[in-house]
């Protein structure tokens, strides 16, 4: 059985601090020089681009968002104790990205 993230549910965790950054996602974060703080904007702002009802790991969506004119994709699931967790966070570019939300496809 699927279920899907709901964007109202992610904004909330992001308002009340109930997330968790995995540490792929920290050091995703920390590579593209994004703070915490432009990284919840982008969340509290953002729109869920795709979404991954099945995904082996757990239900998971793509948010898309952007804070100071940048945008951002943040990768998030729930874990078992019903928190919000980015799974990853990234700049979206070519080559996989044609532009913030459109996917460069062959």
């Amino acid at each position: 059985m699927s279920q899907s993230l709901e964007l109202g549910w992610i904004k909330e965790r992001v308002r009340k601090n109930e997330y968790l950054y995995s540490f792929h996602a920290d050091e995703e974060r920390r590579n593209e020089g994004l703070r915490i703080a432009e990284v919840e904007e982008a969340l509290l702002h953002g729109q869920i681009l795709e979404d991954y009802p099945n995904d082996p790991r757990g239900p998971s969506c793509l948010v898309y968002g952007s804070s100071r004119g940048q945008p951002i994709h943040v990768v998030c699931g729930r874990n078992r104790s019903g928190w919000l967790v980015l799974i990853t966070v990234y700049i979206p570019m070519m080559p996989k990205w044609k532009s913030p939300t459109e996917r460069n496809r062959p």
